[in-house]
This record gives C-alpha cells, structure tokens and sequence, in this order.
C-alpha cells in the first residue's frame, strides 16, 4: 500500500495549488479573444476573463436609420466575445490542472 503524504506535504500541495491556480487567472486577463458579428462589421476585443478592450465598428453601420441593428450586432459579438472568452479560460485552466499533482477526479473551481 502506497505511503500516504504526511499533513506538510499535503500542505504544501496545497498552497503549490493554490499559486498555480492564481497564476492561471493571472495569464487569463493576458489572453485576447475577439467576438464578432454581422460578418465581421462589429468587433469586440476581450480577455479571457472578460473585460471589454475595445470595440470596432464598420463605418458603413453608423448611419441613424442602422441604429438597432448596430446595438443588435454589439450585444451579439460581445455574447461571441465572451462564450470565446470562457472557452479560452476554461482551456487554460485544464492545462494548469493537468500539471499538478492532484488526486483522481478533483476539479479546480474556474
């Protein structure tokens, strides 16, 4: 039967776990996503975490008569945005929990 850590080393794991994990939600807000709508004529740059970076709009849409069309196509590819941006983050963290030593089926929060 496999010698089982002792209270230090299992504190140390954690604490090794927990510095992991931090530096994991560190590097999420340096990864970009883009979001995007109506062919690409609103653009929204985001992080993996979600904050807004900027916005790009087609000058061809900022006309008053395109003015709901505009906000539809701003709430779509920040929806785009941030389903890229869990994505991104969820595919970080899987990569920060394959490395460390972390017992069979445990799962870090995102």
């Amino acid at each position: 039967m496999p010698e089982l850590p002792d209270f230090d080393e299992i504190m140390k794991m954690a604490q090794n776990a927990q510095n992991e994990l931090q530096k994991a939600q560190d590097n999420l807000e340096k990864i970009e996503v883009e979001g995007a709508a109506g062919g690409g004529m609103v653009k929204i740059r985001a992080t993996a975490k979600g904050r807004i970076l900027g916005v790009d709009i087609d000058q061809s849409l900022l006309s008053p008569a395109e003015k709901t069309m505009v906000e539809d196509l701003i709430a779509a590819a920040i929806n785009d945005a941030r389903t890229k941006a869990d994505s991104a983050a969820a595919e970080e963290m899987l990569k920060m929990q394959t490395s460390l030593p972390l017992p069979p089926g445990f799962k870090l929060p995102l």
